[in-house]
């Protein structure tokens, strides 16, 4: 038998990762928020979703069969279907700076992102025609940055998990041999933490009123270790299952869980496909389940 061993990373956070910097930004008075991930250079991405109401954009360029292969930037965002402007705003960054395909005379990055539901928070949503979120992409993504911090911040501002306050959380762990897995997480679900409901087998509690696609918990999982689109799917598919691990209810049709797996590709291995992808996915459901209780243990 293989043991594998592996450690927090420096800071525990998503940008342990080297080469991913990551932004926030919010809207106190709408109680809202945008986190955006920026890789120095392109990288390989794939998603999982598996909630009963999600909100998306690009995820299906993330399809292997599909023609682009590496991403620019990735969008989680508050503000429900107004969101999704967010990613609009963070394109438009990009290109001004050049960042995207060579394909037009203006850089055109892929972006994908996913929203969650926090429009019965409390906060003005009494916007008008100008949802916050172009803007509020904007700023997160002049925010970015090698640091990051959890709790009451980015997507994660006006969220809540359960009868509980919500929030962005992050993790990392890292391998002797130099390999990394790190989450991000803004956690907005319909359950409540795993810790805090009744353990006993067959006891569900319903912590708040359900409507559909009114919650949602969305995430980002990364690592260094070379992998193609298929492969980074896979990836988001394993690590999904912290959600489960950390939750409760989850993926239920009030949820639209999304989870995001991105590749930096630039440590190299020598383990066999098969059991780097075993190793990997089941780190990123570790991470999650961190990311998740550091979310909340900051913001309650």
């Amino acid at each position: 038998m293989t043991r594998y061993e592996a450690m927090p990373g420096p800071t525990d956070s998503l940008t342990d990762i080297a080469g991913l910097q990551v932004g926030n930004a919010h809207d106190e008075k709408v109680r809202s928020g945008v986190t955006v991930v920026l890789p120095d250079t392109p990288v390989t991405m794939g998603v999982d979703v598996r909630g009963g109401g999600p909100g998306t954009r690009d995820t299906e360029a993330l399809d292997p069969t599909c023609l682009v292969e590496k991403m620019h930037g990735l969008v989680l965002s508050g503000g429900s279907v107004f969101g999704l402007a967010a990613a609009d705003g963070v394109a438009s960054f990009l290109s001004h700076k050049g960042i995207g395909l060579p394909i037009s005379p203006a850089a055109v990055p892929v972006v994908p992102a996913a929203i969650l539901f926090d429009l019965r928070n409390g906060g003005d949503k009494n916007w008008g025609t100008e949802p916050p979120y172009r803007a509020l992409g904007i700023a997160a993504a002049e925010d970015a940055s090698d640091t990051m911090t959890a709790g009451r911040t980015g997507a994660g501002y006006g969220a809540t998990a359960g009868a509980y306050s919500g929030g962005l959380g992050t993790a990392s762990l890292v391998l002797p041999n130099g390999l990394m897995v790190a989450a991000i997480v803004a956690v907005n679900s319909f359950g409540g933490p795993v810790v805090r409901t009744a353990a006993e087998h067959g006891v569900v509690e319903m912590p708040k009123m359900g409507i559909s696609g009114t919650n949602t918990t969305i995430a980002a999982v990364a690592t260094n270790a070379p992998l193609n689109k298929a492969e980074c799917t896979r990836f988001a598919m394993m690590a999904q299952d912290g959600l489960a691990r950390a939750l409760r209810p989850i993926h239920t049709p009030f949820d639209g869980d999304t989870v995001f797996a991105l590749s930096t590709a630039d440590c190299e291995t020598d383990l066999e496909a098969g059991t780097l992808m075993a190793l990997l996915g089941t780190l990123g459901s570790d991470c999650i389940v961190r990311a998740i209780e550091k979310a909340i243990a900051a913001t309650n």
